[in-house]
């Protein structure tokens, strides 16, 4: 199984952080690469980006609708 099966099939059975994960480590992102990258990383360290004012929830989310458009995603 390819890893974009891999992280298809993990949208599709509801594991949005396990798709971003998948793609985090992806090297050609495009335009998407910079939201899905930071939203890994706010929902790993989400202590760090609370501390310098930024709100993991929402780069987590933004990160999610960058996949989502990527990869035609349903939402």
């Amino acid at each position: 199984m390819t890893k974009l099966a891999q992280l298809k099939a993990a949208w599709a059975a509801g594991d949005q952080i396990g798709a971003l994960r998948i793609a985090s480590r992806f090297g050609d992102l495009g335009a998407h690469a910079d939201p899905i990258r930071r939203a890994w990383d706010a929902h790993k360290n989400a202590a760090f980006y609370r501390q310098i004012k930024k709100d993991p929830e929402a780069l987590i989310a933004a990160g999610f609708a960058a996949l989502a458009d990527r990869y035609k995603l349903e939402a």
